[in-house]
C-alpha cells in the first residue's frame, strides 16, 4: 500500500530524516519505534506531505505522491492521526466523527451512517458519549475519538503518531488491540510508538529509528523476543 525509498527530510537546517526506506502492505501493521528525537514524527509528516521531503520517493497505492497536498492524500485514503488528537472540543462526539466523513465529497448519507455505527461498535464508549462535547472526554476516550474520526474517512493506510501517549496502560492496550483488528480487516497500519514492547505485541513488522536513520528492522515477534536489543534503541 505504501513504499518509501530513501526518504530524507529537513527541519530548518537540520537533517531530521536520512534515507529511510520501508513499506507497508494491505492488512499489515508496521511499528516504527525509537527514542524521542529519533525522527518518528518527522517520518509521518514527510510521508503525508505535511513536511516537504528533501529527497526520496513515496508511493501510495502505486502512485508517486510528490507534490500532492496532504488533504488530497487523505481523501485518496492516506490518513494521518497526529499527536495531540486535535478533536474539536466544543463539538459533540457524534459531530466530531461526522467531521471526518465530511472530508469525502459525495459520500452518501447511508454510508456515513454505516461508518458511524461501525465506530460505535469499535469503541462502545463513544456511543455512550455521542452527545457530549469532545472536550469533556478523558484522554483515552479522546484518543479513541481521534482514531475513529480518521476511520470515518475509510482509509487504505492509517498512520498514527504515539496513540498511547499519556494514557493509562489498559487504555493504551485497548487502542493497540483495536489497531491490530483494523489491520486484520485489510487496512494497512503504520504505527509510530515509543511504547515499543506494546507496539511489537500487535505489529507484523517493525523498524527502529535512531538519529533519523533506520537502525534495525525485522519481524515484530523476533524483535520482541530480544527485549534488551529493543530497549537499546529507546535511548
Amino acid at each position: 500500500m505504501i513504499e518509501v525509498e530513501g526518504l530524507t527530510a529537513r527541519i530548518g537546517a537540520v537533517e531530521a530524516l536520512t534515507e529511510v526506506s520501508l513499506s507497508v502492505a494491505t492488512g499489515e501493521l508496521l511499528a516504527v519505534i525509537g527514542a524521542n528525537g529519533a525522527g518518528k514524527t518527522t517520518l509521518l509528516r514527510a510521508i503525508s506531505n505535511v513536511l516537504p521531503r528533501a529527497a526520496g520517493v513515496v508511493r501510495f497505492d502505486g502512485r508517486d505522491t510528490a507534490g500532492l497536498p496532504a488533504h488530497l492524500l487523505a481523501r485518496a485514503g492516506l490518513v494521518h492521526v497526529p499527536q495531540g488528537r486535535q478533536i474539536v472540543p466544543t463539538l459533540s462526539v457524534g459531530d466530531n466523527l461526522l467531521l471526518g466523513a465530511t472530508q469525502l465529497r459525495g459520500l452518501p448519507a447511508e454510508e456515513r451512517a454505516a461508518r458511524l455505527e461501525a465506530e460505535f461498535a469499535r469503541f462502545p464508549v463513544l456511543r455512550d458519549r455521542r452527545d457530549v462535547p469532545g472536550g469533556s472526554l478523558s484522554g483515552g476516550e479522546q484518543q479513541m475519538l481521534a482514531v475513529s474520526r480518521a476511520l470515518m474517512m475509510g482509509p487504505k493506510l492509517l498512520m498514527l503518531d504515539e496513540p498511547s501517549l499519556g494514557l493509562a496502560p489498559q487504555v493504551a492496550r485497548a487502542i493497540l488491540r483495536a489497531l491490530r483488528a483494523l489491520a486484520d480487516s485489510g487496512v494497512a497500519v503504520l504505527l509510530v510508538e515509543q511504547m515499543a514492547l506494546g507496539a511489537l505485541e500487535v505489529a507484523d513488522q517493525a523498524v527502529a529509528l535512531r538519529n533519523g536513520r533506520v537502525a534495525l528492522r525485522g519481524p515484530a515477534d523476533r524483535l520482541r523476543a530480544d527485549r534488551a536489543l529493543v530497549e537499546s534503541y529507546l535511548g
